[in-house]
């Protein structure tokens, strides 16, 4: 089975949430240790904002629904980076006249 991809375009400017999983292990005198948690143990999210007429924030929660915050899509990054990702907290908003904003946060997948 095919990943999908993610193609509708955001508003961009909220700031990712990027923090790297680290095993520490102090010891006397002040030296202590620390190692990467894991292979992937960078963790990155990206709150994205989409507001448009009805129809495509319905197109979009139902890409989102086919996902069921469990199953990745594929997504590029503000930087330009293709990864997967899921998301498991959408929010579609009506601001007035047909048009939505919907709201989400993508977590980086390492899974499809």
């Amino acid at each position: 089975m095919a990943i999908e991809t993610f193609t509708w375009p955001t508003e961009r400017g909220s700031s990712p949430e990027i923090t790297y999983r680290v095993r520490t292990s102090k010891f006397g005198g002040g030296y202590k240790q620390e190692v990467g948690d894991g292979p992937n143990n960078k963790e990155d999210s990206y709150p994205v904002t989409y507001s448009g007429p009805q129809a495509k924030v319905l197109e979009i929660m139902e890409f989102l629904d086919r996902h069921a915050g469990a199953k990745a899509f594929l997504w590029t990054t503000p930087l330009g980076q293709l990864g997967l990702f899921s998301c498991k907290n959408p929010v579609p908003t009506p601001v007035g006249g047909g048009v939505f904003k919907l709201t989400a946060t993508f977590e980086r997948a390492f899974h499809p």
